[in-house]
């Protein structure tokens, strides 16, 4: 049987759409995402198995596959919930003013800071690169959304600085849970804005 304690706290903000399930099948449903999250943390999705999954969550298969077609699709419906979370999550804050995007830089790396284990497992090398992409798709629409009317930037050039700030950022963050986290949200929040609005020239 799966121990839920590592890893129940990093789950409170999974699919509001179970609200609508049944108590057996949120049950089921929160079982198998924890045990993938578990079996990822130790070896890439091409190397795990339902029969893994459902051995570690002690569930049987066919139940498996009443919810998902394969490990794959189980892992697709982790990252659309997370994103999704994050999405509604970071339009409740407008940063268009350098004030702003400190502390919605801070809320955003605190939220993950609450969800350690969750972001290391998806963002290290046997996670799924496409989760990399959502997060960084979704960061730039809103920096693109911001920028708009408030720099002379085009579009085009809009986007490919965006693509650069939001990049960088990413793997600044990923070095920052590998390192355990060794600063606090608002100190990285704080690093990760001089970086993108002063660059070298803060180190001059």
């Amino acid at each position: 049987m799966l121990d839920n304690g590592k890893i129940f706290l990093y789950w409170g903000f999974i699919d509001l759409s179970e609200k609508k399930l049944d108590r057996r099948k949120r049950y089921t449903r929160k079982v198998l995402k924890e045990s993938l999250i578990t079996l990822l943390a130790e070896k890439p999705i091409s190397s795990i198995t339902v029969k893994e999954i459902c051995e570690m969550a002690d569930i049987n298969r066919s139940t498996f596959y009443t919810h998902y077609s394969d490990h794959y699709d189980l892992l697709s419906k982790i990252e659309e919930e997370i994103t999704a979370d994050m999405n509604k999550y970071l339009s409740s804050y407008s940063f268009t003013l350098e004030e702003e995007s400190v502390q919605m830089t801070q809320k955003l790396i605190e939220y993950i800071s609450k969800n350690k284990f969750m972001f290391q497992t998806l963002l290290n090398k046997n996670g799924d690169p496409t989760f990399e992409k959502r997060l960084m798709n979704i960061a730039q629409r809103f920096m693109m959304n911001n920028w708009r009317g408030v720099t002379h930037l085009d579009e085009v050039n809009s986007r490919y600085l965006s693509t650069f700030v939001v990049s960088g950022a990413i793997n600044v963050i990923k070095d920052w849970i590998e390192n355990d986290m060794d600063y606090s949200p608002i100190e990285m929040a704080v690093m990760i804005n001089n970086f993108t609005n002063y660059g070298l020239s803060n180190f001059d």
